[in-house]
């Protein structure tokens, strides 16, 4: 999703909670892999896999300068043909450990199996982060989690082009009003609004 389009989404958006929930989340996501630099891994469920939001992360990295926000997506079953950066499996969760952090994007419940790699992974010292619609077992798991509830008036989709869009936002204003993704949005804000009434 490009600068407008979130800056539209965000003024959909607005007066509700999710643009502050989704800036606080990626927040936390951005001080949990930026000092450690340990790796940010990215898993869904069995039915579900987040590629969608790697891919903006890969993008957010790029562009905010910040490398260690392009995840590895973990995947439930890698094809023997999957190119390399698709081709990392759940195996790879038993060896996360300190200074790795652990994204877990679930619109559903996961299968026992990955809850129980979370929790191993969490035990051995990983920063634990979830997207999810509520459970409580994910919840308990995250150090810190973005729940998005059945009739909460956006879906999980919608809010990881937010989480992904702010994780690559500078926390702090550089002495030019921000980087080029900050000054991008802030540009799209200022083109989508509408005009200035004359009475």
């Amino acid at each position: 999703m490009d600068a407008v389009r979130v800056a539209l989404l965000r003024d959909v958006l607005a007066g509700t909670e999710w643009p502050g929930a989704a800036r606080r989340f990626a927040g936390a996501l951005r001080g949990a892999v930026v000092p450690r630099r340990g790796g940010l891994l990215l898993v869904g469920t069995e039915a579900y896999e987040p590629w969608h939001l790697a891919a903006h992360l890969v993008d957010e990295a790029a562009w905010s300068g910040q490398p260690e926000l392009a995840p590895t997506l973990v995947r439930h079953r890698v094809g023997p043909d999957a190119p390399a950066h698709l081709a990392t499996g759940l195996g790879r969760l038993e060896a996360a450990g300190r200074g790795a952090t652990l994204l877990v994007v679930a619109p559903e419940r996961p299968g026992a199996g990955l809850l129980q790699r979370v929790h191993d992974a969490r035990r051995a010292g990983a920063t634990v982060l979830s997207l999810d619609a509520g459970d409580t077992e994910v919840r308990g798991l995250a150090h810190e989690a973005l729940s998005v509830a059945a009739g909460a008036g956006v879906d999980l989709d919608t809010v990881q082009h937010l989480v992904s869009a702010a994780a690559g936002e500078n926390a702090l204003p550089g002495p030019r009003g921000g980087g080029l993704r900050d000054r991008l949005s802030r540009l799209a804000d200022r083109l989508t609004a509408p005009p200035p009434s004359r009475w």
